[in-house]
């Protein structure tokens, strides 16, 4: 990491030598000698990470190297900030090259003061480098960093994938199946890394558990969790889970009453619940009572590094299960799985014995293996000294049997094999609070905003950031926790242990600081700072140096009296590049945003904010602007004006149905959006005042990658047809009708964006689009409203990378034929509110990767679908508001129908009573009838959540 702000710093150096403004006189070469040296320097700052430890004189040198860093770059971004209300566009006049350098002269002296004095630190850091032998055959022995985009994404491992969990999920699954009455605790207890939450989620998300414990929670948990918050985010599961919503009084509820309320929840079901990470007693004293014994076989699972805690939590009546390091074996198959992917898994012959004997550090630790596994997997397999040295540099480091101690050096040096731009990106996420769960494009757009992606030829840097993302998640450093249907990420987190090693790191290096108390030890300088909870208060009780480049805040209570930007604004504002004020209980603008002006990166998302002033074009500089969920619904004509804006988004759900026409709202404008060129997402804009004019507007943005369109009109589709043409980087197009027997008339797109991966369409469609079938890279469909009379499968079953098709009200046909070899990667189907539906022919080779398909409020739809007995990867279906005749076919005991669905190990049947859904699997359908107050069923609010899109 000691390499990263200076490399980040040589970048803008280029930039400031290049800049055609005049500096004062000499400030040039003051610049190119503090860059030079720079550069000289940098041999030992990629060598530091793994020496600075040992040796406290480098430590302190790099220290200061490092705040030069700082310091240039603040001057760089004063200098920005003065010159910002004195720039004249783009005339190059002499009069006006005169008039910029008389206004700027007060500026350009400050610069050339800041950056004398710089150079007067260099000059002394220079003088007193150290000196570490061999460090340019150390540079030298790097390894050049190539990035794992041929790898794909890297997902949540598979059962398969694993190595060693067999017996101890076996054992584990034993203990929960077993026939014991009274309400038992299974503590899985261990050192952190080995695999207690693996093995847990194993075991909590296989079929055979879930169809036994209809009930479940998963509740994680942290050291610094607040009771409240662990007790109502059960609340919220379980009502999730049995399908009611979450009583509005539960927020206002004191901890006693909401043990209550959980009790009477689970008290006549079978229920699992997971307490993972438990740090201390305190935590299950607190729970118990919570849990009730009531005799059906219940389960409480609960995973801790402590032993004590595991024996006191089971001591009445359970299990503590002490997970083991992996067997030498066992160990070897995991290391070479994970270093060797491109070589079927199998170990060089020349290499096995350093291999074997840097395994034998890791000490049969798991996630130590997988790491250094990760730092393994890019080098060159040709030459075994690179190899060696990685054996003898880690080997010197490990001391004693403190096996945490051990997986700390593993992650230090995993830390260190990144490249500077990794190693900032990775960093970052010490912004974020333990138990946060961190969106996928958030992250992307923040990285983007602070500047840690490189521009590369052919890509957006957005891309390049996503490749940043994949390739941290292929070298093990971070998790995915939620995918998409079609297999995206969605969010990620780190592993605890990683992120206390980063932790560690990024307070030493003054990367990040997080205010959570008052009692927190605050650094000398605070450059990106993350607020928790009500904590900005604390902002004034130290005496800090603030500096601030991104401010974010998290959880901040809505039962705050008051809120105020402007006190923070005394604590170094003028140089924030990102301000994201997600959740924060804010009801207007802060007018203290419109002075930011190096933000790039604004949020207010799920705040109260109604509008946004016209003299946000002041903020030149901004990339993102992100209005998801707050109540704007019009944004100002200046909007336009803000050329380098690349995300806007302005969207909020209204659902009272998950069918509801008018679910969503989007923001309408009168500037001419055209202007904004570097516009990539533009989601949701209301087209139904000036339409014409506004889709030709739509059709100057190239660089469009997501577009989101409400209320269009018929009349509007010729003109938006040939600007979608022109939107060759296109990968999502969303358009909803104005209402829902408004035809969407977008059939005349001769050369459709060949990058679009998602469609979704809501309205009345005359015919099918034939452009649809040439789009091979779409991954989701989803039609509403559509009422075709021709088959809409025809055209798309040949499409071959499409996994999720959803249909509501999209045929009025009678008949849906899925020919052989149809959707051959298809993994989710649904189908809705298909009114004349009254039967499916599924040929065998259609859909062989299906995994899950609904079903819903087809009434004429009374046959069991013809074929369904193909669909051998179904793992899932799921019947809502269906005829009766169909899912008795389907019983277990009796169904003429059953043998087609005996092998799909979950069936559901659910039907709307009483404002909720009544949820039956097929093994309690036959209690329906008999059961007048259907203890059976589960109720569900809004099952079909599919269609948030």
């Amino acid at each position: 990491m000691a390499d990263s702000p200076v490399s980040f710093l040589l970048d803008r150096l280029t930039w400031l030598l290049t800049e055609e403004v005049n500096l004062q006189r000499g400030v040039r070469e003051d610049v190119q000698y503090v860059k030079d040296e720079l550069e000289r320097h940098k041999a030992i700052l990629m060598v530091a990470d793994s020496l600075e430890d040992k040796d406290p004189e480098l430590k302190v040198w790099v220290k200061r190297v490092r705040d030069i860093a700082h310091d240039m770059e603040d001057a760089i971004d004063e200098y920005n900030l003065r010159l910002v209300n004195h720039r004249q566009g783009n005339n190059n006049s002499s009069f006006y090259k005169i008039l910029f350098a008389i206004k700027t002269m007060k500026g350009r002296r400050r610069i050339a003061l800041n950056i004398q004095g710089i150079k007067s630190k260099v000059e002394v850091i220079s003088q007193r480098r150290p000196i570490i032998p061999d460090v340019a055959s150390s540079s030298s022995q790097r390894p050049v960093s190539t990035r794992l985009d041929s790898q794909g994404d890297a997902l949540l491992l598979e059962e398969a994938d694993l190595v060693g969990i067999e017996e101890p999920k076996k054992q584990l699954t034993d203990l929960l199946f077993k026939d014991e009455s009274n309400r038992a605790v299974i503590s899985i207890y261990g050192m952190g890394g080995l695999g207690k939450t693996t093995l847990a989620k194993q075991v909590y998300d296989d079929l055979k558990i879930k169809k036994r414990f209809r009930i479940h929670a998963w509740v994680n948990l942290s050291q610094s969790f607040k009771m409240e918050e662990l007790l109502k985010d059960l609340v919220q599961q379980l009502y999730s889970v049995i399908g009611k919503p979450v009583p509005e009084a539960v927020g206002m509820m004191k901890i006693e009453k909401v043990k209550e309320l959980i009790k009477n929840l689970l008290q006549q079901s079978r229920y699992l619940i997971v307490l993972d990470d438990v740090w201390n007693v305190n935590v299950w004293d607190a729970v118990k009572h919570a849990l009730p014994n009531n005799n059906r076989g219940s389960r409480v699972m609960l995973t801790t590094r402590k032993k004590d805690i595991a024996l006191y939590s089971c001591a009445e009546l359970g299990k503590d299960f002490h997970l083991q390091f992996l067997p030498e074996q066992e160990a070897w198959s995991l290391f070479c799985r994970k270093t060797f992917q491109g070589s079927n898994y199998s170990c060089p012959p020349h290499l096995e014995e350093v291999c074997r004997k840097i395994l034998k550090l890791c000490g049969g630790l798991p996630l130590a293996i997988v790491a250094i596994s990760g730092a393994l997997a890019t080098r060159e397999r040709s030459n075994i000294e690179e190899w060696q040295i990685v054996c003898r540099s880690f080997g010197s480091e490990i001391k004693g049997n403190d096996k945490l101690e051990d997986m700390k050096k593993v992650l230090s040096l995993s830390f260190n094999e990144l490249p500077y731009y990794l190693k900032s990106c990775l960093l970052y996420l010490s912004l974020f609070p333990e138990f946060h769960a961190i969106e996928h494009m958030r992250l992307i757009r923040l990285w983007v905003s602070e500047g840690f992606v490189n521009g590369e030829d052919g890509k957006t840097v957005e891309e390049v950031a996503d490749s940043y993302l994949k390739e941290l998640l292929n070298r093990s450093l971070l998790q995915v926790v939620e995918k998409t249907s079609d297999g995206r990420m969605k969010t990620c987190r780190m592993h605890d242990l990683l992120r206390e090693i980063v932790n560690l790191k990024s307070r030493d290096q003054n990367f990040a600081t997080i205010a959570k108390d008052k009692f927190m030890v605050w650094p000398e300088r605070v450059r990106r700072l993350s607020i928790v909870s009500s904590s900005y208060k604390v902002l004034q009780q130290n005496r800090t140096t603030f500096q601030l480049k991104s401010l974010l805040m998290f959880a901040l209570s809505h039962s705050l009296n008051h809120f105020s930007i402007h006190e923070l604004s005394t604590f170094g504002l003028k140089l924030l590049r990102v301000l994201d004020l997600q959740d924060a209980p804010l009801e207007d603008f802060p007018a203290e945003i419109i002075n930011l002006y190096l933000l790039k990166y604004l949020s207010l998302k799920n705040t109260k904010v109604k509008s946004i002033p016209g003299s946000i074009k002041k903020l030149q500089n901004l990339e993102t602007l992100d209005l998801k969920h707050t109540y704007v619904t019009e944004l100002p004509t200046e909007i336009a004006e803000l050329k380098r804006l690349r995300h806007l988004l302005v969207y909020r759900y209204e659902i009272e149905s998950y069918a509801h026409f008018h679910a969503k709202h989007g923001f309408k404008v009168a500037a001419p959006i055209g202007n904004m060129e570097s516009l990539q997402k533009l989601c949701f804009i209301e087209v139904d005042q000036g339409s014409r004019a506004l889709m030709v507007e739509l059709g100057k943005l190239t660089q469009l990658r997501r577009l989101g369109i409400r209320k269009m009109r018929k009349e509007d589709g010729a003109a938006l047809c040939l600007s979608i043409e022109k939107m060759i980087h296109l990968r999502s197009l969303s358009i909803t009708a104005i209402k829902e027997d408004e035809i969407i008339d977008i059939h005349d797109i001769s050369k459709p964006p060949q990058c679009l991966q998602q469609v979704y369409l809501s309205g009345c469609l005359e015919k099918f689009p034939q452009w649809i079938k040439s789009c091979n890279n779409l991954v989701k469909v989803f039609l509403k409203w559509s009422r075709l009379k021709e088959d809409p499968l025809v055209y798309l079953q040949g499409l071959p990378n499409l996994r999720h098709l959803e249909f509501l009200q999209v045929y009025v046909g009678e008949t849906l034929h899925f020919n052989a070899e149809g959707f051959p990667s298809l993994k989710v189907l649904g189908l809705d509110d298909l009114k004349g539906l009254k039967s499916m022919i599924i040929e065998k080779g259609a859909m062989q990767g299906l995994k899950k398909l609904i079903i819903q409020r087809c009434g004429s739809f009374k046959h069991v679908p013809l074929g369904i007995e193909h669909l051998t990867k179904l793992k899932t279906i799921e019947f809502f508001d269906m005829p009766d005749e169909l899912v008795k076919a389907l019983l277990p005991n009796g169904g003429k129908d059953y043998w087609r669905v005996q092998n799909v190990p979950t069936v559901y049947s659910t039907y709307w009573r009483e404002g909720g859904w009544d949820v039956y699997s097929l093994e309690t359908f036959g209690e329906r009838e008999t059961d007048s107050n259907h203890s059976s069923a589960k109720r569900t609010l809004e099952l079909p959540t599919l269609w948030k899109v």
